[in-house]
């Protein structure tokens, strides 16, 4: 019989994605959030024209 292997230990989720990734996350939720407010303001701000 083999063995039992011993669990690899679990790495922090900054070891798994290389640097370059999360700029490029931040930026991305950083624009969604920005478009998404100004889409929201468009509406708002046409609600009250009426």
């Amino acid at each position: 019989m083999t063995e039992p292997t011993e669990p690899t230990p679990r790495r922090s989720m900054e070891d798994k994605l290389p640097p370059a990734l999360w700029v490029r996350l931040l930026i991305y939720v950083a624009v969604g959030h920005l478009f998404a407010g100004f889409v929201y303001l468009l509406f708002t701000l046409g609600a009250q024209n009426q």
